[in-house]
């Protein structure tokens, strides 16, 4: 009698956790649907200055910030200078190239009224000077790769600053290299270029000297394309003050921990913005200004284990009709794939033929991978010569 009683009571446990159901739980966090997003760098160097503005999104979902659109926006320096900023797209706010440069020793502010009529202002920022980039080196690495070794290699930097006036560094680099098909198609040479996306920086003021050595760059590893031919990358090297030293740490840190549930989310990370009308209202960003020093590196050395033409396996065939003029036989390939592509046509040759292969990019190379290859040779491409 006990035994089926507890039989009883393990049946109504089952079927009232059968019957149950999950309450999906959304933590409640203390931040605005929509906060005024504000990123741009105001540098010595020659060209356009990029502002942008956007409106964030809610922590937990995923889409695309908004731009924001129709703000008035310029710049003033501690000489009283007033620089208008010009809308072009996508919340993109630009000065003048003609008119506006900025020099080191000068402190900029960042003004900008929305169409709402609200005013936001930036703390002011000095311009401080930058050492230039001592040098740029690489050094060669074999990785696995699905248990497969391959040749890659590792970048580094070094740099200091004797003067002791930069001890807070940022850096950005973009890489360009190209890929160059064995067939002989019409675009057989490309290149491509790609930016960096992490944060790089480093504190030199709790070191015993203003010296960085061995500075980890990026990490090169195959398969890969960008080390077949011909790679180069240019590193920009920016000087920071303490406060924003401290934005871009959090920001770091932020990313690196992966959006856990009790990470610090973005609202907390500060800033130098606010709004005038509104000072307690969260704006996000950092409104940046900085000298610069670049310094460009080129590797045209040989990589073991991976060529990215490799992957272009190709068939030599006749044509579709052709007529061999020796015999007059038709010498056309029966049932051929029609999905394959003519990587070379030598059809007016005494003796015609194609050149046949089944993935687009190997006759074309702006078709390859994702993102844009280009048959345009790069200004500095032969810089190194």
């Amino acid at each position: 009698m006990l035994f089926k009683l507890k039989q009883q009571v393990l049946l109504l446990i089952l079927l009232f956790l059968q019957n149950s159901c999950i309450v999906p739980y959304v933590p409640v966090v203390d931040e605005e649907q929509e906060l005024l997003v504000v990123e741009g760098i105001i540098t010595d160097q020659p060209g356009i200055n990029t502002i942008r503005l956007a409106k964030s999104i809610p922590l937990w979902e995923s889409q695309v910030a908004k731009p924001v659109k129709g703000c008035k926006v310029w710049l003033t320096d501690d000489l009283g200078n007033i620089y208008n900023l010009r809308e072009t797209v996508n919340g993109k706010y630009i000065t003048d190239s003609a008119s506006f440069k900025g020099e080191t020793g000068r402190t900029y502010t960042l003004h900008l009224t929305s169409s709402g009529n609200h005013n936001y202002e930036s703390f002011p920022v000095e311009m401080l000077p930058v050492p230039p980039v001592d040098t740029i080196y690489y050094e060669k690495e074999t990785f696995d790769y699905y248990h497969i070794p391959f040749e890659g290699c590792k970048i580094y930097l070094d740099t200091h600053d004797p003067t002791n006036n930069c001890n807070f560094y940022r850096w950005k680099y973009s890489e360009t290299w190209e890929i160059r098909l064995k067939n002989d198609a019409p675009n057989k040479v490309c290149w491509k270029s790609e930016n960096s996306k992490g944060i790089f920086i480093k504190n030199t003021s709790i070191l015993a000297e203003n010296m960085i050595t061995r500075y980890p760059v990026t990490t090169i590893t195959n398969p890969d394309d960008r080390l077949t031919v011909k790679y180069s990358i240019l590193v920009s090297q920016y000087s920071m003050n303490e406060d924003e030293y401290l934005y871009w740490d959090r920001l770091k840190n932020t990313l690196d921990q992966v959006g856990g549930l009790y990470d610090l989310i973005p609202a907390y990370i500060p800033n130098n913005i606010y709004c005038v009308e509104i000072p307690n209202e969260k704006v996000l960003g950092y409104f940046s200004v900085s000298a610069v020093s670049t310094r460009r590196l080129f590797i045209t050395d040989k990589f073991k284990g991976y060529d990215g033409s490799s992957l272009c396996l190709s068939d030599t065939a006749y044509g579709l009709p052709i007529i061999d003029p020796y015999t007059l036989l038709d010498i056309s390939i029966p049932g051929l794939n029609a999905t394959v592509w003519v990587a070379e046509d030598h059809t007016d040759e005494p003796l015609p033929y194609r050149v046949l292969v089944h993935t687009r990019w190997c006759s074309d190379c702006t078709k390859k991978g994702i993102g844009e290859y280009i048959n345009i040779k790069p200004s500095f491409w032969d810089e190194d010569n």
